[in-house]
């Protein structure tokens, strides 16, 4: 399945600089419709597909900021949770983090986090498994971009996330202002205008935040 799905990535998806992070090349899709209708097919999952096909507004926000901030992760191990294209990732390995790895729990994700870490002459160590039930391991700072997107995911993610900063992480999540962030956990970092696709958000530029999760009750200063 690995050598298909790698097959896959390489075929239906076009390498090219990502809209909001230039710097790094993802293979992206440009039918959106198209690869939808595919990965109904012969490399159906249990997971919505194709989110490793698109640079998201979230993960284009939060890689622009690891970008902008090497500090944040340069010498430090790193977990990019629901990896997705492998955006995140793959900017924390160029600025310099001692390890990054990537957990997604699509198999054709894990394959495409592997060709555009290749594409970017970066390595990361990629992972197919759902570990939300588990902990963030030995990661100094834990990474997720539109991971809030149903009520059941962010009851799900926060209990993770919130783990993994009461352990001593630094946790940053990108987030284009969806409903189901809890906004009262999180501080605020930045905000940026990302060009996304329109055929998938119906705009072409969305708002998207990335946030510092505070390991204490909402309203508290930690």
């Amino acid at each position: 399945m690995s050598e298909l799905a790698t097959a896959f990535v390489r075929l239906h998806a076009r390498l090219a600089p990502v809209a909001f992070v230039p710097e790094v090349r993802l293979h992206q899709a440009d039918d959106a419709v198209g690869l939808w209708e595919l990965t109904e097919g012969e490399f159906r999952s249990d997971q919505p597909p194709p989110f490793w096909a698109f640079a998201w507004a979230g993960g284009q926000a939060l890689a622009r900021y690891v970008t902008d901030h090497p500090g944040l992760v340069a010498g430090r191990r790193v977990l990019d949770l629901a990896a997705g294209s492998g955006l995140v990732a793959i900017a924390a390995a160029r600025a310099g983090a001692t390890a990054v790895r990537a957990v997604e729990v699509d198999p054709l994700a894990v394959a495409a986090v592997a060709v555009n870490a290749e594409a970017n002459g970066v390595h990361l160590d990629t992972e197919l498994a759902d570990i939300l039930d588990s902990d963030a391991g030995d990661a100094e700072v834990v990474l997720a971009g539109d991971v809030f997107y149903s009520a059941a995911m962010a009851r799900r993610m926060l209990r993770f996330l919130l783990t993994a900063a009461r352990a001593g992480a630094t946790v940053l999540v990108g987030d284009p202002d969806r409903a189901f962030l809890p906004r009262d956990r999180f501080d605020e970092l930045a905000g940026y205008e990302v060009p996304v696709p329109e055929t998938l958000e119906s705009v072409r530029v969305k708002r998207a935040t990335v946030w510092r999760l505070r390991a204490g009750l909402p309203g508290t200063a930690r």
